[in-house]
């Protein structure tokens, strides 16, 4: 099976495609290289620059007013999102971590959007099994723990309103998602949710090659 029309990114075409799209403000600027400067052992962990205007563009297509957003880490894809929403938008943002929550508590304050983030610090799946069950997510961003994805989604999807968005980060996991021999279980966990989606007859869902994979999941 051959690779049809696509195209090897080199540093250069990844630096022209950066050129081309929207630019990181200066709170999300400084907030990326706070997070590479004081935490550069987990800084891996933080959305690819690009998906910080692509989750913005989504919550914007998607006239998003709730947001729920599994993974926070240090708060930029929050922010590119809190951004995006109106006013009187919501997001939820759930994490484990006090310690990395703090930079994007700062960063949401300078930019403005404090009010719209309400940050939970709990297990993810408590506080999402803590949300009313109507469908009223409109725009979830999840990107945590990948042994979880599976019980994460099955708790988004009937909390998701029709024509909602799932994004869902590392669904190609560095490109070990075909590794079997891949250590820490997470590549097969990635499989298996992988595999999960595809089936789930409540989306329509798309894998694409972004960052480090991205799907894109609309419910019925």
């Amino acid at each position: 099976m051959t690779k049809g029309n696509s195209t090897k990114i080199t540093d250069e075409l990844y630096a022209y495609m950066l050129a081309h799209n929207p630019p990181l403000d200066a709170v999300q600027r400084e907030l990326v290289k706070t997070t590479y400067d004081r935490l550069p052992d987990h800084a891996g962990m933080q959305s690819a620059e690009e998906q910080g205007p692509l989750l913005a563009f989504l919550v914007r297509l998607v006239n998003a007013r709730h947001v729920v957003e599994v993974g926070t880490f240090t708060g930029f894809s929050a922010l590119a999102m809190a951004q995006a929403l109106p006013a009187d938008g919501k997001l939820i943002a759930c994490d484990v971590s006090e310690e990395w929550t703090a930079y994007g508590k700062e960063a949401w304050a300078k930019a403005g959007v404090a009010d719209r983030i309400e940050l939970r610090i709990a297990p993810a799946l408590d506080t999402l099994r803590a949300m009313p069950l109507d469908p009223h997510i409109d725009f979830a961003y999840l990107d945590a723990d990948k042994g979880s994805y599976i019980a994460y989604w099955e708790e988004l999807v009937p909390r998701l309103r029709p024509g909602g968005v799932i994004a869902t980060d590392n669904v190609l996991y560095h490109g070990r998602v075909l590794d079997p021999e891949a250590p820490g279980g997470a590549p097969a966990a990635i499989r298996a949710f992988n595999e999960h989606v595809a089936a789930d007859e409540r989306m329509d869902s798309v894998m694409l090659t972004v960052a480090d994979g991205l799907t894109l999941s609309r419910r019925r």
